[in-house]
């Protein structure tokens, strides 16, 4: 018997009640746009350079935050909101541990993007529920989707440094409105 990955979409509930649900989730975020990271928080997952590239864009879109959910079984949030406050962010940056159910198909369907600088996924389930939510998905050639993300036009790829992280951060942060929809509606399709 083959099972497949616990990925989907959210069905007409969730879509329904999923953005206030996350809004409630992370009230301190207010109404302000945000790009995502939904993930275990591990050292893999490159949150340390998802961190520093969004200091290095802050200051070009002062009204964006970034969200960073998932379970801290490292212990390493602490380490990030220190290093969030070192760079004047920590009210820019919002850690609400696991969002779940509505909550977490909230957070993808309102994102502007999800964002992952992993050094290594298999696979990247959170990524392939971004992209069912018609999310773009900014994120690093270590991620064994990223050839199909950017054959469809569904989001942006960098290498796994800071750098170039940063670079396609800039990049997102510099699209005009209508390539970031036609993005969002590449990603779910």
């Amino acid at each position: 018997e083959v099972i497949a990955y616990g990925a989907g979409a959210p069905d007409a509930d969730a879509r329904a009640t999923g953005p206030a649900a996350f809004r409630a989730a992370v009230p301190d975020l207010g109404a302000a746009p945000y790009l995502l990271f939904l993930s275990r928080i591990h050292e893999k997952k490159g949150v340390d350079i998802l961190l520093d590239a969004f200091a290095a864009i802050a200051a070009k879109r002062p009204e964006l935050h970034l969200v960073i959910a998932g379970p801290d079984e490292a212990g390493l949030v602490r380490g990030f909101k220190l290093r969030a406050e070192t760079r004047g962010l920590i009210g820019r940056i919002h850690f609400p541990g696991m969002i779940t159910g509505p909550a977490k198909w909230g957070a993808f369907l309102e994102a502007e993007a999800f964002v992952l600088a992993s050094h290594q996924e298999n696979f990247g389930i959170a990524v392939a529920e971004a992209l069912a939510c018609g999310c773009p998905v900014l994120t690093t050639d270590k991620v064994n989707i990223w050839r199909e993300i950017e054959a469809a036009g569904a989001g942006l790829i960098a290498k796994d440094t800071l750098p170039d992280f940063s670079r396609i951060l800039d990049k997102w942060c510099a699209l005009p409105d209508a390539e970031r929809s036609a993005m969002a509606a590449r990603a779910l399709a």
